[in-house]
């Protein structure tokens, strides 16, 4: 029996690749403190990483709402899922 996938592979590649190159900030972000640089610099980078996470944060919002909320409410789950999306739509917005 196959699983479902929760999220579509498009979106798996696009939250991959912007990982990868949020990975790839951090260490650089790593090695401007080794190396002593600017306090505004790395300030500036870690502002640029964290916008990173946001985009990936969107398209799994998306996904969760395309998909599993979708679903959730369709086959009317009760209230739990309106307290589940308040939660997640509350963690995300800040």
């Amino acid at each position: 029996m196959k699983t479902k996938e929760f999220i579509s592979k498009g979106r798996k590649e696009d939250s991959a690749r912007r990982l990868t190159s949020i990975e790839g900030q951090i260490r650089g972000i790593k090695k401007m403190i080794q190396d002593g640089r600017p306090c505004v610099e790395i300030l500036t980078q870690i502002a640029a990483a964290q916008e990173g996470l946001k985009g990936v944060g969107k398209i799994i919002m998306r996904n969760y709402l395309e998909n599993c909320a979708t679903t959730a409410i369709r086959s009317r789950a009760g209230e739990s899922i309106y307290d589940e999306l308040m939660d997640v739509i509350y963690k995300f917005a800040r």
